[in-house]
């Protein structure tokens, strides 16, 4: 007789292998290699370290050995990076584009490579805003260690970049690594200019065709959010600017929801818990209406 969980495992089989399940079609059947978690990690863990030297990994910097730490680094950037852009193109592709891919690829890879030093360069002016806008701030060095926003922006700038390079699924990916570790979720579609700083950051949300300025700071809890999409003739969404436009130099405070394509003008400062839904001109401030006091007896009214 066979022991009760050799039959619920068969039986499991038997039931998860059926193809006449309907909700079964919605996790759809890959026969080729799928993108990495662990992999792409691993990728962002390697850019880190080339970007903040002796910051991440086990490498201490130090002018004797960092060129050789750079080398070898990149190495095993490029044969990771690679093969999870092999896997990113083949992801939606028919097997015979898929055959096709490799040499694509390899030059994707090369392209995105060409990209750190100006990473390096975006990165570090979000560092020095992060550093200027927080008084408990102590140094730079501590930014990059300690401020959940420079992972989150990090991520983002990597992923945005992969994403201009027409590479499926590895953008978002990599941008939702940041958003599960911080709890800050930015779409990689999103453009960001210059030192650009988020302060606490849990909470803050930022749509896939914001556009976002140099020298602006959010605050936790903002979103940069759609207020609609329009819809084709079948049903489905489609793919137009829906989120704000936000120019330089802007603030906006904690909790403030930011919808629509509509333009926050420079200069302007959003309070928190603002709900804002048409443009602004610059050098505009835009804050709660005051609370209403009303008085409730036994609860009546809420």
């Amino acid at each position: 007789m066979q022991p009760p969980v050799v039959k619920v495992l068969q039986k499991n089989i038997s039931e998860l292998l059926k193809n006449n399940v309907v909700e079964y079609r919605y996790i759809p059947q890959h026969d080729k290699p799928l993108p990495s978690l662990t992999k792409l990690q691993e990728i962002v863990e390697l850019l880190r370290s080339i970007v903040f030297p002796g910051y991440y990994g086990d490498f201490i910097a130090n002018s004797n050995t960092l060129e050789y730490h750079l080398g070898v680094t990149q190495e095993r950037l490029y044969s990771l990076l690679k093969e999870q852009i092999l896997y990113g193109l083949c992801f939606s592709a028919s097997d015979e584009l898929c055959n096709d891919a490799r040499l694509v690829a390899q030059e994707k890879t090369l392209l995105f490579l060409q990209q750190i030093p100006e990473l390096k360069r975006l990165i570090s002016t979000d560092v020095k805003a992060m550093y200027d806008g927080d008084p408990a701030a102590k140094s730079y060095g501590e930014v990059i260690f300690c401020y959940p926003a420079i992972r989150a922006i990090f991520n983002h700038r990597v992923a945005h970049a992969l994403l201009r390079l027409n590479i499926p699924v590895l953008p978002r990916i990599i941008s939702e690594l940041a958003h599960s570790e911080t709890g800050i979720d930015i779409h990689p579609g999103a453009q960001i200019g210059e030192y650009f700083s988020i302060d606490h950051g849990t909470g803050v949300v930022i749509g896939e065709t914001t556009i976002i300025g140099n020298h602006v700071t959010l605050y936790q809890g903002v979103t940069l959010g759609a207020i609609r999409f329009r819809l084709d003739d079948k049903g489905n969404p489609i793919n137009l600017p829906r989120h704000p436009i936000i120019e330089d130099s802007v603030v906006i405070y904690s909790n403030a929801n930011v919808l629509g394509r509509i333009t926050i003008g420079a200069g302007s400062v959003v309070g928190g818990n603002v709900w804002l839904t048409t443009s602004i001109p610059p050098n505009t401030k835009i804050t709660q209406q005051k609370a209403v006091e009303n008085t409730f007896i036994d609860g009546l009214g809420i």
